[in-house]
């Protein structure tokens, strides 16, 4: 018998039609999103760590300063629309409104690409200025390798909010895949193409413009592969949304005040990330070189070390709590739409749950084998790995502000997140002045404004989640039990690294160490019964292993 042939939404999980219902709940989609998002962050592995050993601390010093002004040019310019359009379109899709919801991303593109051109343009011929008052010179021509990409970036994630909308994770997951595949292959290539070892202080600025420009190059490889997506099933949305009756035509001008009214929180809230980031390697090169103790090419290092060792480390399993951030939205957003409280409730603690599962064990292993992690990664610039250490608390943090900011963003609530990543920031700038410009400290006072920052916007928003929706995480299931069973994983990562490391080297110890820790957890939380029936019936496993977990 042959097999029956699936067309591309089916595939893609795309629901086109107005004769079924959209294709599994937020976890599905989470899950697709969180695994599309490891990948990613692996394969980021293999281009950031050769890099890093290649342009050594001073240039990751260049690389990330470039990076936080392209970051803070996305967020203002386009990344909102992610979570903007998603919201909006999944509003009027859960109302049947599909005329509206197609009408709306086509406003949103339009809207977009000025707002991605501007954002281009004064990347590009700002680039002097911003390298000058912020970072050092040798950033400019970073800077300008990465302004087409705002523009690029700006029509990639109307398509991406509008396939979330839509509730399907698949085209963004397959687009940032080609993404990373294209940024891995062009950034290193340009990397050592500029490359030049002789003269490697006058080649390192543009060894760092060649490793950001594949940036662009993925960027326009990732528009292209959700352009395709969206051409082969344009025929269907038009015609589901020719066939909509629901409601009288909205006006374009009525949309771009209903994107921009949601979307301003949303970009202060992406924003106020960002701006950290730039304070902390602003206020880095300044106050250090306050303290009178260090040249700059060690200022260079230390930010080098902040930037790769401590952030990149943590963004990893923080990347999993935006999935499901970016996975809760649209389906919360449907339930508070046709007012199902108790579907609220029901996916708000699970989405808490499932992110504490992920984010206390990541913060403990990476605590526990920071240095033989860092050893392993980076072996020609093996510093840095106390900073790992003091702050992996920050990956638990930050992973509670991010899928409560979706919980309260899908509810309405989008501009209380702000408020309380704004009222951490705050905190961070006094105490980044004082600790940096103490020799002993120096860049560790970044890395301590961090955990503070993110302490206290996730104490700020938890409350908010109980005043507006009316939850309160349950504290031993939602954080006890895996700290518990991420307690015994440490132990036994810090036992197996140790043992192995006798005869077997750093390279192989601490991927067993690895592996045990993973193993260890999982049956830890087994033993405690850590994992309720909620949250294993929604995970996509075979029923054997939810009936195994179930016992």
């Amino acid at each position: 018998m042959d097999k029956e042939r699936r067309s591309l939404p089916e595939i893609l999980d795309l629901n086109v039609t107005t004769k079924r219902k959209p294709a599994g709940g937020f976890v599905k989609q989470a899950a697709i999103l969180a695994g599309a998002s490891v990948f990613v962050r692996l394969l980021g592995f293999f281009y950031r760590v050769p890099l890093a050993n290649l342009i050594g601390n001073e240039g990751d010093a260049f690389y990330s300063s470039a990076y936080s002004v392209y970051v803070l040019a996305l967020n203002l310019s386009s990344v909102f629309m992610i979570a903007t359009i998603s919201r909006l379109a999944s509003e009027r899709i859960a109302l049947k409104q599909y005329r509206n919801a197609h009408r709306l991303f086509t406003t949103a593109m339009i809207f977009a690409m000025c707002l991605g051109a501007a954002g281009s343009l004064i990347m590009f011929f700002g680039a002097e200025i911003i390298a000058t008052l912020f970072f050092t010179p040798e950033t400019i021509y970073a800077i300008r390798a990465l302004a087409p990409a705002v523009f690029i970036v700006s029509m990639l994630t109307v398509l991406r909010g509008y396939f979330m909308g839509m509730k399907s994770s698949m085209p963004t997951a397959v687009s940032q895949v080609v993404e990373q595949i294209f940024k891995v292959a062009v950034s290193l290539w340009l990397a050592f193409l500029f490359y030049d070892a002789a003269n490697f202080q006058e080649a390192l600025p543009r060894s760092v413009a060649g490793a950001v420009a594949g940036t662009t190059v993925a960027a326009a490889a990732a528009l292209g592969v959700c352009t395709f997506i969206y051409a082969m099933i344009a025929g269907a949305l038009k015609k589901r949304a020719a066939e909509d009756e629901t409601a009288p035509v909205e006006k374009r001008t009525a949309q771009l005040g209903a994107i921009i009214k949601t979307a301003l929180p949303i970009v202060a809230g992406f924003s106020v990330f960002a701006v950290a980031n730039i304070i902390d390697i602003s206020m880095a090169n300044s106050r250090i070189a306050a303290s009178g103790a260090f040249a700059q090419e060690e200022i260079n290092a230390f930010v080098g070390q902040f930037t790769v060792r401590f952030v990149l480390l943590t963004t990893l399993p923080v990347s999993l709590s935006m999935a499901l951030s970016a996975a809760a939205i649209p389906d919360i957003t449907a339930a508070h739409t046709v007012g199902d409280c108790a579907a609220v409730h029901e996916k708000t603690r699970l989405a808490l749950r499932l992110t504490m599962f992920l984010s206390i064990p990541a913060a403990v292993g990476l605590g526990v084998l920071a240095d033989p992690i860092i050893r392993l990664l980076f072996p020609l610039h093996p510093e840095g790995a106390f900073l790992l250490q003091a702050g992996t608390v920050s990956i638990v943090l930050l992973g509670i502000v991010h899928v409560s900011t979706g919980i309260l963003q899908g509810c309405g609530h989008v501009r209380l997140p702000v408020i309380a990543v704004f009222s951490g920031v705050l905190l961070k700038i006094p105490i980044n002045h004082f600790l940096m410009a103490v020799p002993e400290i120096n860049i560790l006072g970044a890395v301590i404004s961090t955990v503070v920052c993110f302490s206290v916007a996730a104490a700020i928003i938890l409350v908010m989640l109980r005043v507006k929706i009316g939850i309160l995480p349950d504290f031993t299931g939602t954080f006890l039990k895996p700290f518990i069973a991420a307690a015994g994983m440490g132990l036994v990562c810090y036992v197996s690294y140790n043992i192995f490391n006798i005869f077997a080297g750093n390279a192989v110890s601490t991927v067993i160490a690895l592996a045990a820790g993973v193993i260890s957890y999982v049956v830890f939380m087994v033993i405690i019964r850590g994992f309720g029936p909620r949250e294993i019936a929604a995970l996509p496993i075979p029923r054997g292993v939810k009936k195994f977990f179930l016992r």
